[in-house]
């Protein structure tokens, strides 16, 4: 995919040729700290790992530190740091919503049961606090505590949520502020810091990327009406029939009519499409151009990321996380 904005032709490979070798890094750390002296833990580790992912957080890491300074082992300590809290909040939020799959593959609660993920998610946590305690620095440690208690405060919102109807746009933003947008701005707050950046960039880098992470889930949001099972890795149409009113839907439920309205609350008492189709729902979608509104805002968002990345001196790095923005946009999955 390339990306034709303002001249810009970074394409997805260059973006992550720029950082491949720190990666490969990352991976051999996120590795290495993921052996544990219990086997259960140690072999969850492994599966979640060989299990892929965009590895997006991490590279927002990379890149947001190679603005200001070569590569170094506290920046990929970081990137580790990150992908590992990450695969964290996976885990639970697997457990939390009972879900069968993930990334094309059965879910690690199917695999090895609930009791045994939620401990394990909990060692990843604090693995991940243990890798990072060795920076000896506080501003790294405050930013990943306030950064867990948003995530944590974002899945008890959801969960005080789950199967209502009367979520607005303001709702969805305050929990996909804490959920998704407060991991996105941490990364890149964390590669800045770890390369000594001021204060002034890493408040600009944060908020460049935490516009990043809320186009991010939008798209996440969208993708999960529009997209097929075997692209996304996970069953389409997920979200509703977990409970979840995302922000496509939330705007087509503003102008649907009463019965419309009532064939989304029957899927959200039941947790299936057994009495209304999946396609149904589509339909009022479709009707109500609430896929169409929610991909407006989504782009309203990467264009404030553009415009504040913008003000950063060109260079390759500078450059990666403009195309990012479109990476993050232009994504199927």
């Amino acid at each position: 995919m390339a990306f034709g904005k303002l001249g810009q032709t970074l394409t997805a490979l260059e973006i992550f040729d720029l950082v491949r070798e720190d990666l490969d890094k990352v991976e051999r750390e996120i590795g290495l700290e993921s052996i544990s002296s219990t086997d259960a833990v140690t072999y969850i580790g492994q599966y979640l790992q060989s299990g892929g992912g965009k590895r997006l957080r991490p590279v927002l890491v990379l890149l947001s530190g190679k603005l200001f300074a070569e590569s170094s082992a506290a920046l990929i300590r970081m990137a580790a740091v990150v992908e590992m809290i990450h695969t964290a909040t996976l885990v639970h939020d697997d457990v939390i919503d009972i879900a069968k799959t993930r990334r094309g593959r059965p879910s690690v609660n199917v695999v090895w049961g609930n009791h045994t993920s939620v401990l394990a998610g909990d060692w990843l946590y604090m693995q991940a606090f243990q890798v990072a305690l060795r920076e000896r620095s506080f501003p790294v440690l405050d930013l990943l505590i306030t950064l867990t208690q948003m995530m944590v405060e974002g899945e008890l919102l959801q969960l005080e949520r789950i199967g209502k109807i009367a979520v607005t746009e303001a709702d969805y933003m305050e929990l996909i502020d804490r959920k998704t947008a407060s991991l996105f701005s941490a990364c890149a707050k964390l590669g800045a810091i770890v390369s000594g950046a001021s204060e002034a960039d890493e408040a600009r880098l944060g908020e460049y990327a935490w516009n990043l992470g809320i186009a991010f889930q939008l798209i996440d949001d969208i993708l999960d009406f529009t997209s097929r099972e075997k692209i996304l890795g996970k069953p389409v149409g997920n979200d509703l029939r977990e409970g979840k009113v995302t922000l496509p839907l939330i705007y087509a439920l503003e102008t649907a009519d009463a019965e419309e309205r009532k064939l989304v609350e029957t899927i959200l008492a039941d947790g299936n499409y057994d009495q209304v189709s999946f396609g149904k729902i589509l339909q009022i979608l479709n009707k109500h151009h609430g896929i169409e509104r929610a991909q407006e805002r989504a782009s309203e968002f990467t264009e404030k990321a553009r415009a504040i990345i913008a003000q950063f001196p060109g260079s390759p790095y500078q450059k990666a996380l403009n195309a990012v923005t479109d990476l993050v946009t232009g994504r199927d999955h």
